[in-house]
């Protein structure tokens, strides 16, 4: 059984109190911090930069979590640096952004980070066979990028199998993260068909409960 990990998504954390709600995650029992870097050029929002990884670092450091940035960005290698010095754990690029995506893996595991790749909802596992045996993550994008809060795509159900088959098909131990309307609701039929990382942002700072509540019900439902 693989471990399974909950990577809170900070896009909707209070940012006015961000440290404080990440440390109300990770005490509650998640181990990944999730950071959504947007440009408003590859997808229609724009977000926050290297100065907030370089913020979580110190939390993500008290807890032993994992710093986990996902780049939504055109020509993402003008950035791996940055995002490298800052404190990012691993570094998530898309497959559509990236003509060389070899040598920008390459690239990003040279800084000493764990290389990650992506694919929006539309785009085919094809498009995949040729990095898989070289990255340490794979995220399966289960909504459009660019704002939280938006329902899960039920057929990435279905995607989230055959990409499982075809990391067991080569031995990789890359973790299999899915991104995108995760809920208590859903997570376990997530997990079933292969994942190992689930990102929740609204699920985990939003509603009525409180972080360490929305964190528990997840808990409940992989239980």
């Amino acid at each position: 059984m693989r471990p399974i990990h909950l990577a809170p998504s900070i896009l909707s954390a209070d940012f006015a109190r961000l440290a404080a709600h990440v440390e109300e995650a990770l005490d509650a029992g998640a181990d990944f911090i999730h950071v959504d870097v947007m440009d408003g050029h590859f997808v229609p929002n724009i977000t926050i930069g290297p100065l907030i990884v370089e913020a979580v670092r110190p939390v993500a450091d008290r807890r032993g979590a994992v710093v986990d940035v996902h780049l939504m960005i055109e020509r993402p290698e003008r950035y791996l640096a940055d995002f490298a010095r800052a404190g990012a754990d691993i570094l998530t690029v898309h497959v559509e952004t990236c003509p060389h995506l070899h040598r920008t893996v390459q690239a990003i595991r040279e800084l000493g980070v764990r290389p990650g790749v992506t694919l929006n909802p539309a785009t085919s596992l094809t498009t995949l066979d040729e990095i898989l045996p070289y990255v340490d993550l794979v995220l399966i994008m289960s909504v459009n990028p660019g704002f939280g809060g938006q329902s899960y795509i039920p057929t990435s159900t279905a995607k989230i199998a055959r990409l499982r088959a075809m990391l067991d098909a080569i031995g990789s131990t890359a973790e299999l993260e899915v991104d995108g309307g995760i809920k208590p609701g859903n997570a376990a039929e997530v997990v079933a068909a292969g994942a190992t990382v689930l990102v929740a942002g609204s699920a985990i700072f939003g509603g009525a409960l409180s972080v360490a509540e929305n964190v528990a019900a997840f808990q409940a439902a992989l239980t």
